[in-house]
């Protein structure tokens, strides 16, 4: 993003050039490590033409919120993918490589810009194909719903074949992982009946002909619920980011964000100054993108040159960039795509969903700013020079650029479906986008915003298609129920507590949905842990709320979890930082995320954090919770006042996992057991201090 042109916009002395540098790599780094993001550079008539073609979904997409179709959602959701498929073929290569740490489809960027980077015969092939396969269903719709228990040999055939292109699509934007999970899971309703009879996981087996109208012709294949929540919600936040980013609100963030913590104009402010301007940016940045790894590099891009000034080592700073990142796609007003789906699997409001996640946030960001607290203290950081108009001036003439956000959760504390109100707010900013002539929405840049929209939700929507292959064999199984109970008789083997088992299933479940999220994005490691790992959490008393955001969390985290870790990935590659390095360093910074899920599910009293409770109950929780965190910068950082030693460390550790247990006898050891570390280190310090000489020597 430039921000030059921008009245008011943000400048640092003498680090143009190291900005245009970190810049001018971010699309290609974006490309090899943001897991959803279109991959061509398209040209020339081609592009035009798949411009419009995009544009014309969001328009038929916008369309359908007011007029919906006659026939219902399932008849929405065939054309809505008999549309999106082909455009995936077209806008997605089809080319292979080895990624950092996994397995994954990356096709290189053209080495220049002249390059011409449009689709294949092949790719167009294929986008015809997945045409017609799609729209076959619309041929006789009626009679092809009749025929679920009675597949034509032509239905079948059929579904084979878009499973095919579904797998084939998944491959092109995420990589191989996920289809060869699906492949799996074909497999196993397939070969079930092979099992060892004693094997829990052992199931009658599934002909081809049973299998078949399960994915294709039902509601919890291809178009179940994570299609549906693709195609009525997500795709609609995708247009509307497009028209904010377009209508110069991302660029307003930022500068917004510099101009809140540099202090008096001309100055740089605390040290502490830039790491707290990149965390607040990325948290509003993402509102924009909704892509953790995308708002890594967008932010890179602009701040490392500043934090690097002001003496942030290399790997935390993309520590910094990583955590801010995600945190975005944490935090209300929009979440992460998964918290759509939960919404409708718990069948509440997505409103509700953003009051869940409101107090996990304020502790997320809690942990961040602490932790940046320390680390300028340990790398003895320096202000920054930074030269911006007064936040009041940018409030007063780009302040509208919050309206929108603001109006999307007004309109659904009224009760007007978020589909709707998105549609309000896209509407409202498209209005609001004249009142700067830069950033006008002129016919061609709503054109460009609306295939912007489409564009950003091929990958997600691929993603859902190919994940009604798992949800429709969890279904016609029963395998989600087996491997809970897998789960928790593993849990019971090292003791019967219930206590202990929880613990220990929430211990595994946490590492599972990590593990997956290693392979697959957020939005398809949630929908495969939350129909094989949640139904473990709720066989031990957990709700539903309380199961479903604990896997929520543990999605999104995997985008800063060792040893891939895409975000920090993408953060390394700005800065310059080794990976590793980088890697543990964001997950130090996202610790609190990490282990305030656990006080959900581990006591009754975690549901406060949820906003579940009374009120008098939610602050207390929060206030607990909030020390414990402050525990855990402590360790991790290793600082109370000053250098924390090992054992301080080890006391305010323990600290922190007690105090985030939530029970009164536990909330009692653990702050006595910070106090005794706090004391500790302040006696120690005392200690240490050279003694003044009354003569005024040392």
């Amino acid at each position: 993003m430039a921000h030059d042109d921008h009245p008011g916009s943000a400048k640092v002395s003498a680090t143009s050039s190291e900005g245009d540098q970190a810049g001018s790599d971010a699309g290609q780094i974006l490309a090899e490590h943001d897991e959803e993001r279109p991959g061509r550079q398209l040209s020339g008539p081609v592009a035009i033409a798949i411009t419009a073609l995009c544009a014309l979904v969001s328009v038929f997409v916008l369309w359908t919120v007011f007029l919906p179709l006659a026939k219902g959602t399932q008849y929405y959701l065939t054309i809505f993918l008999a549309v999106v498929l082909p455009l995936t073929f077209l806008c997605y290569r089809s080319g292979f490589r080895l990624s950092v740490g996994r397995l994954n489809r990356r096709s290189e960027v053209p080495a220049a810009s002249g390059d011409r980077d449009n689709p294949a015969a092949l790719d167009w092939v294929l986008a015809v194909l997945s045409l017609l396969v799609a729209l076959y269903p619309l041929l006789a719709y009626d009679s092809f719903l009749e025929r679920r228990q009675i597949p034509t040999t032509l239905d079948l055939v059929a579904g084979l074949v878009l499973l095919v292109l579904i797998l084939e699509a998944t491959r092109r934007t995420t990589g191989w992982w996920l289809p060869a999970i699906c492949l799996g899971f074909f497999a196993y309703a397939y070969y079930g009946a092979y099992l060892p009879i004693d094997w829990s996981l052992a199931h009658v087996g599934f002909n081809i002909d049973e299998i078949v109208p399960q994915l294709f012709m039902g509601t919890s294949g291809f178009y179940g619920t994570p299609l549906s929540v693709a195609a009525t919600y997500i795709v609609l936040f995708t247009i509307y980011g497009a028209v904010l980013d377009m209508s110069g609100a991302g660029r307003f963030f930022i500068d917004l964000s510099f101009a809140a913590f540099s202090g008096r104009r001309g100055k740089g402010g605390s040290g502490t100054a830039p790491g707290r301007t990149v965390t607040l940016a990325g948290f509003l940045l993402g509102t924009v993108s909704g892509s953790g790894t995308a708002t890594a590099v967008s932010l890179g891009t602009v701040s490392w040159p500043i934090l690097r000034r002001a003496g942030y080592p290399r790997e935390q700073g993309g520590g910094i960039l990583a955590a801010a990142g995600i945190g975005a796609i944490l935090s209300p007003p929009t979440l992460g795509a998964a918290a759509f789906i939960i919404a409708e699997l718990l069948r509440t409001s997505y409103l509700t969903v953003l009051i869940y996640a409101i107090i996990p946030t304020i502790l997320y960001y809690v942990g961040i700013i602490l932790a940046i607290e320390i680390d300028a203290r340990k790398h003895d950081a320096k202000a920054v020079e930074i030269s911006t108009a007064s936040p009041w001036r940018l409030l007063g003439r780009f302040g509208y650029h919050f309206l929108s956000l603001f109006l999307i959760v007004a309109f659904m504390a009224a009760d007007i479906p978020p589909f709707k109100a998105v549609v309000y707010a896209t509407i409202l900013q498209f209005g609001f986008s004249f009142l700067d002539r830069t950033h006008a929405m002129t016919p061609r840049r709503l054109l460009e915003a609306l295939a912007t929209g489409t564009r950003s939700v091929l990958p997600v929507t691929a993603v859902c298609a190919a994940a009604g292959v798992i949800v429709a064999v969890v279904t016609l199984t029963g395998l989600g129920l087996n491997l809970a109970a897998i789960i928790v008789d593993g849990a019971q083997v090292v003791g019967d507590h219930p206590t202990l088992v929880l613990l220990l299933t929430a211990l595994f479940a946490a590492v599972a949905v990590a593990v997956i999220g290693l392979a697959v994005p957020v939005t398809a490691s949630f929908i495969i842990a939350s129909v094989i790992i949640t139904p473990a959490l709720l066989e031990l008393g957990v709700t539903r709320p309380e199961a479903y955001m604990f896997v929520f969390y543990y999605a999104v985290l995997s985008e800063v979890s060792p040893p891939t870790a895409l975000a920090a990935v993408a953060s390394a590659a700005i800065t310059g930082g080794n990976p590793v390095r980088t890697m543990w360093a964001s997950w130090k910074y996202a610790l609190p995320a990490f282990l305030v899920p656990f006080a959900f599910v581990l006591s009754d009293n975690g549901s406060n954090l949820l906003s579940q409770g009374p009120l008098l109950g939610v602050v207390w929780a929060t206030l607990v919770s909030v020390l414990a965190v402050a525990a855990l910068a402590a360790a991790t950082g290793g600082w109370i006042v000053g250098p924390a030693r090992a054992y301080e460390r080890i006391l305010a550790f323990g600290a922190a996992l007690l105090l985030l247990y939530l029970e009164p006898l536990t909330i009692g050891v653990g702050g006595a057991l910070l106090g005794v570390a706090v004391a500790v280190h302040l006696i120690r310090r005392r200690l240490a201090s050279p003694v003044p000489d009354p003569q005024g020597g040392m």
